[in-house]
């Protein structure tokens, strides 16, 4: 039973996390990306070592770790809970002004200082089941960055909780705050071994009750288009374009199917992401995703014939096809572990949150984390719309997601 006379600190710390500005920098090759990042991550270190936690370091790449010790005379596997400091690239993470929406009754919220900037009630069914609850935003002006700051505020407090709780038996636990999630890179420099953790859990996910398991499975495509370029006031039958090579392969995709915005559910998609190039060269990006690896060789075999096609219609030109592998669907790990979701549906189950199991059409840092050895399910933070100016978490599924990660813990010292 969850103390109810315990005063949360998760709203306080992550309307402070969120003032400092972690966006990350897809064009970087540094790690962490931005080192505006690492400030924010010297201040968790601060902030685990005054909660009581032990082991507390930051190591050069940004990865902020530390240990609640068991409590308990059991030999209770060490599970792991981690979240992400950095913000998405997407919208400006600068000069965040959150705003509470207390007491929210329904229909549309407008956000105070961009009144273009609106949730509206059509376009968010999630905010019916919010009657009652205290929202909070931005102030329309950047996105607010509770993916994942909700998450690691969590984190801390029910750290704290279960310091100040010593009634409540766990196995060891392990905390980690990573960078540059965001730009897919924040397993990059992970210790799995250093971390110490037989199972984890990010703590990344969107409504209240989300478990997730399944991910899609994903690679990354660099197509290059080459062609022949000569001065164009002599250039009739030596040109050959590669701007031209590439529209034309571009209009070959298909219409009706295979693109995000003709796909959902457990369809897969074949996505262009960024074209660059002049008449030499044109480089076109893309990623593709699918639950079941095995179907992005069909869809890479799909666009290396449209290249053939496309190159045989311009005499002269080649292409060039570069795979690279990005992650893979971590419930082909989980399988293997079932305890790791069962013990999170047991503890939602005891406090009377409705499970959410569902797929993300996406990925997580525990796609990665599962196939480096470390079983890594996403669970719910209570953030809604991330990578936009209209996200927004309500204060009271912060607390649900303190009482999850505590009764969790719990679950796995009582199963041992």
């Amino acid at each position: 039973m969850f103390d109810s006379n315990y005063k949360f600190s998760c709203v306080d710390r992550f309307l402070k996390y969120v003032k400092i500005d972690t966006q990350s920098n897809e064009d970087s090759e540094t790690f962490p990306s931005d080192p505006k990042q690492i400030e924010l991550s010297k201040l968790l270190v601060e902030e685990l070592k005054q909660v009581g936690l032990t082991e507390v370091d930051i190591d050069q790449y940004g990865y902020v770790m530390a240990t609640l010790p068991s409590n308990t005379d059991k030999d209770v596997a060490t599970i792991g809970f981690i979240a992400h400091v950095d913000s998405s690239p997407a919208v400006t993470g600068a000069n965040v002004n959150p705003v509470i929406h207390k007491n929210y009754q329904g229909g549309d919220i407008i956000l105070p200082n961009d009144k273009t900037k609106v949730i509206d009630a059509a376009g968010n069914p999630e905010l019916k089941d919010m009657i009652g609850l205290d929202i909070i935003t931005t102030d329309g002006t950047t996105l607010l960055g509770a993916d994942d700051k909700a998450g690691i505020a969590e984190i801390v407090d029910a750290m704290a909780y279960l310091i100040s709780h010593p009634e409540i038996k766990h196995g060891k636990i392990r905390i980690c705050f990573t960078p540059d999630e965001e730009v897919g890179r924040g397993t990059e420099k992970f210790d799995v071994q250093k971390f110490g953790a037989k199972y984890a859990y990010t703590i990344d996910g969107s409504t209240r009750g989300e478990v997730e398991t399944e991910t899609f499975s994903a690679d990354g495509l660099v197509i290059k288009f080459n062609g022949k370029n000569v001065h164009p006031g002599y250039a009739k039958g030596k040109m050959v374009n590669s701007i031209k090579i590439a529209s034309r392969f571009l209009e070959m995709l298909p219409k009706e199917t295979l693109s995000p915005e003709t796909t959902e559910k457990r369809e897969g998609y074949v996505h262009p992401t960024s074209v660059t190039g002049n008449e030499t060269q044109t480089i076109i990006k893309f990623i593709i995703r699918d639950f079941y690896a095995e179907k992005l060789v069909e869809f890479e075999n799909l666009l290396k014939d449209l290249c053939e096609k496309a190159i045989a219609q311009f005499p002269g030109s080649t292409y060039e096809f570069q795979v690279n592998e990005q992650y893979r669907n971590m419930k082909y790990v989980l399988d293997k572990h079932p305890q790791v979701e069962e013990f999170a549906i047991e503890a939602l189950n005891r406090l009377s949150i409705e499970p959410i199991r569902s797929s993300i059409r996406g990925g997580t840092d525990g796609s990665r984390l599962s196939f480096m050895g470390l079983p890594t399910p996403n669970l719910f933070a209570g953030g809604h719309n991330f990578h936009s100016y209209t996200e927004y978490v309500a204060v009271q599924d912060m607390h649900e997601a303190v009482k999850m990660i505590v009764t969790l813990a719990q679950v796995w010292e009582e199963k041992s």
